[in-house]
C-alpha cells in the first residue's frame, strides 16, 4: 500500500553539514546530473522570473525539474536576488528547493537552498575547468565580483586540488574586495586587489566572472590574447566580439541561449549558433578538447536538475544524522476516504 512520504524540513545548518561532510559525494552527483540530462533522462522546463518593474536589479526565480537515474526525484528551487542587501550585509540570493516524490508526487522536504545554488553552481565550475583548461590544477586565478559564489567557487577549485601561484581580485566594491582578501587569508591565501580590471584579467590564467552585471563590459579582444580559461558564471560581462573569438561551451544550449545572456546577444548578432562548440558533457566525453589557440569560455546558464542531484544528498544525509526537521502529519488529508 502506498503511502504519504513524512515531510521533512532543513534548515541552513544542517545543508551546511550535510555538504561539508560528503563533498566528494556532492561533486559525483552534479557530474551525474549533467550525464542523466544530457542523455535526455530529465526534465528541465525553462526557468521563470518574476521581475520588478521599479527595481530592475532585483528578481525572483523558480526552476522546475525531474532528474531520473538513482535520484528519481523532482522539485521546484524559488531562489531570489537581490543585490541592494548587501548595503546591510545581507546575503544577496535566498532561497528554497522543494523536493518530490517522483511517484507519488508528495512533496518530501522544504530544504534551504541558497547554499545548495551556490554549491552546485560552483562545483559545477570546477567540474569545467578541469576538463577545459589545457594545464589544470595550477596557474594564477583572477576573480571579477567578490561575493559568496565566487567564494564558494574558490572552495570547490581548492577541494579539487587546485594550486594558484597567485590571486587577483576585482570588485567595484573596494571595501568587498577587502573582505574577500580577508577570507582569503583565513585560508592560509594572499591576493591582490586590482584597481584596473584589464591588469587583472591580463594577469591570470582562470577567470572567474561572478558579478551582477546585466550587460557587457568586456569587450576589448586584447585583454583576453593570453588566452585563459574563463569561468563564465554570472553570464552577461562579455562583449559579443569576445565571445566569437573564443571557445564556448555551455551547460545546456537552448537554456543558456536566452535572457540576453553574452551568448544569447553573439546569437541575435550572428543569427545562428555555430559559435557554441559543445556542452559541459561533450569535454567530459572528451568529444571536445580545450582549444590552445583560443580563450576557452564556460557559460552555464544553471540547471535545476543539479539543484535536485544536491538536494536529494542533503535530505538523505540530514535525515541519517537526525537533523531533519519531521513533520509527521504535515499531510493529514492525504487518505481519500
Amino acid at each position: 500500500m502506498v503511502t504519504a512520504p513524512t515531510f521533512h524540513v532543513v534548515s541552513g545548518s544542517a545543508v551546511k553539514n550535510s555538504i561539508d561532510d560528503n563533498r566528494q559525494g556532492v561533486f559525483e552527483a552534479v557530474e551525474a546530473a549533467y550525464r542523466l540530462h544530457a542523455a535526455g533522462d530529465s526534465v528541465n522546463p525553462d526557468s521563470y522570473f518574476l521581475r520588478y518593474p521599479t527595481n530592475p536589479s532585483s528578481r525572483i526565480i523558480a526552476l522546475p525539474a525531474h532528474l531520473g537515474g538513482d535520484f528519481n526525484n523532482s522539485g521546484l528551487k524559488w531562489i531570489a536576488s537581490f543585490p541592494a542587501n548587501r548595503a546591510s550585509n545581507l546575503a544577496r540570493a535566498s532561497a528554497v528547493q522543494i523536493l518530490n516524490d517522483a511517484t507519488t508526487g508528495y512533496p518530501l522536504a522544504c530544504i534551504e537552498a541558497s547554499l545548495i545554488s551556490a554549491t552546485r553552481t560552483a562545483a559545477s565550475a570546477a567540474l569545467a575547468a578541469e576538463h577545459l583548461d589545457p594545464a589544470p590544477f595550477t596557474g594564477t586565478l583572477c576573480v571579477v565580483g567578490t561575493g559568496v559564489i565566487a567564494r564558494s567557487t574558490i572552495e570547490w577549485l581548492l577541494f579539487r586540488g587546485w594550486k594558484f601561484d597567485k590571486i587577483g581580485l576585482f570588485d567595484l566594491d573596494p571595501q568587498e574586495a577587502e573582505r574577500f582578501r580577508s577570507w582569503l587569508r583565513e585560508q592560509g591565501l594572499d591576493a591582490e586587489i586590482h584597481t584596473s580590471l584589464d591588469a587583472a584579467l591580463r594577469a591570470a590564467s582562470l577567470i572567474v566572472f561572478t558579478t551582477t552585471a546585466l550587460e557587457p563590459y568586456l569587450t576589448d579582444e586584447a585583454v583576453l590574447a593570453h588566452r585563459p580559461t574563463v569561468l563564465h558564471l554570472s553570464l552577461r560581462d562579455i562583449g559579443v566580439k569576445v565571445v566569437l573569438a573564443a571557445q564556448n561551451v555551455v551547460d545546456d544550449v537552448d537554456h543558456c541561449l536566452k535572457a540576453n545572456t553574452s551568448v544569447h546577444l553573439a546569437e541575435q548578432a550572428t543569427g545562428n549558433r555555430d559559435f557554441i562548440d559543445g556542452i559541459l558533457v561533450d569535454a567530459l566525453e572528451e568529444k571536445i578538447k580545450p582549444a590552445a589557440d583560443r580563450v576557452r569560455i564556460f557559460s552555464p546558464f544553471g540547471l535545476g536538475v543539479l539543484d535536485i542531484a544536491v538536494s536529494n544528498i542533503v535530505l538523505q544525509q540530514s535525515i541519517a544524522a537526525g537533523t531533519a526537521l519531521a513533520v509527521p502529519d504535515f499531510f493529514s488529508n492525504s487518505v481519500r476516504w
